[in-house]
């Protein structure tokens, strides 16, 4: 039962939800292209070199699916109605392994993003290992989502190397370390729930001390004494501007060791990185979570962008950037400085009224447009507007990155 919710400041800015025209439609009562999301995944190309979008009609769809294809997004038409779930133990997939995976959501791609739906793992007891989200990709983006299980490690995202991971305005149910996320993770504008007296979250920064864990402006609730976190491995915690109910425990973020069984305890070459700015608890605060974070790095400095140390910004809005461009004969090439997906069949139209056609490129940096006529530099100096399609950029974000319907080439090429 969430008793907490009017603590919570929901994301304000606009989530895009890629408002491109669809690739697929997933609907229960056959109005759609398919009636199972599974079945929508596997009618994909094999290999995504573009973002896909399968959009998701309200319904309770009882199935598993596996993403093995990169750039793909997965709408739902609602929230709260929208809704993928299955029951199953990780002990009981363990016994009968398939390709599926242990989780009801299976991710196995870079740049996913998922939106507007509620994923569920329905098993009923309280405690054991049952997925809802099991990841080993990077870039992953679930934003609008109510992610739930009774068991434990409810969202678990484990690419230890180079996984990074994006969550805002999302709903986290579940047992001991039900968001453990392995590698570098943001979270904001969200609520978790505790329902055993067991850590809510947990982090593991394997091999590399710079792969942080950031939750901002979220609040926690549980049942009476459950714990705000833990960790086996290094790990780095910052909570900032988050909000505590009072059936917290009074007890720090901890360690796990094991006395009697030294050889399982994990390497400990950091020390003590759990880290709070302006966080507080109804009833009265405790000290262990009092302002720590160092005067060199303000809170307000604990963005994405920092989080994932510069290597990748899920709230970017800016566009791709034309970076260079060609003529050659009847063909216009433009180089951009990210990989891009076309949507539909864009055509470039220049100032006097040349009409360029896109002919190849689809998930390139690279994009080819083609005139009925041999090009000359003159025609394409100004502006060229965009017609009958978009170009956007290819990695996983929370806006739509666009190119503008009027661009300006480059002076040099």
């Amino acid at each position: 039962m969430k008793l907490f919710l009017t603590l919570v400041v929901f994301l304000s800015l606009h989530l895009s939800i890629f408002a491109a025209d669809y690739n697929l439609v997933v609907a229960k009562d056959g109005s759609g292209d398919f009636t199972s999301v599974k079945e929508a995944i596997e009618n994909l190309p094999m290999y995504n070199y573009e973002r896909y979008v399968i959009y998701v009609k309200n319904g309770v769809y009882e199935e598993r699916f596996r993403i093995e294809r990169d750039y793909l997004t997965i709408i739902g038409e609602s929230r709260d109605s929208t809704i993928i779930q299955f029951s199953l133990l990780r002990s009981d997939w363990d016994k009968n392994r398939d390709y599926i995976g242990t989780a009801v959501a299976n991710i196995h791609a870079d740049d996913v993003v998922l939106n507007n739906l509620t994923i569920k793992n329905t098993q009923p007891a309280i405690g054991p290992h049952a997925f809802a989200v099991y990841g080993t990709g990077t870039r992953t983006i679930i934003i609008n989502c109510n992610l739930i299980s009774k068991g434990a490690d409810t969202v678990s995202l484990w690419n230890y190397k180079n996984g990074m991971y994006y969550h805002a305005n999302c709903y986290f149910e579940g047992a001991v370390d039900f968001v453990c996320p392995r590698g570098w993770c943001y979270i904001k504008d969200s609520e978790f729930y505790e329902v055993k007296a067991t850590a809510a979250v947990w982090h593991a920064a394997t091999t590399n001390p710079e792969q942080k864990f950031v939750i901002r402006n979220s609040c926690f609730d549980g049942v009476k004494g459950f714990q705000l976190g833990r960790h086996h491995y290094e790990a780095r915690f910052y909570f900032v501007d988050c909000s505590f109910s009072m059936n917290m425990a009074d007890e720090p973020i901890y360690r796990v060791t094991y006395p009697d069984n030294p050889s399982r305890n994990r390497p400990y070459l950091f020390g003590e990185r759990k880290y709070f700015y302006n966080c507080s608890r109804e009833g009265g605060n405790y000290e262990w979570f009092a302002d720590n974070l160092l005067k060199s790095r303000p809170a307000v400095m604990i963005t994405p962008a920092w989080t994932f140390d510069g290597r990748w910004d899920p709230e970017n809005t800016d566009p791709p950037k034309i970076i260079g461009w060609e003529a050659n004969g009847n063909t216009l090439r433009l180089y951009f400085n990210e990989l891009i997906t076309v949507w539909n069949k864009p055509v470039l139209i220049s100032a006097n009224g040349t009409e360029l056609e896109f002919s190849r490129g689809h998930g390139r940096d690279i994009l080819e447009f083609t005139a009925k006529n041999k090009l000359h530099s003159s025609e394409l100096i100004g502006t060229l507007k965009v017609e009958g399609g978009s170009i956007s950029a290819n990695t996983a974000s929370v806006y739509e990155r666009v190119l503008s319907d009027e661009i300006v080439l480059p002076a040099e090429n």
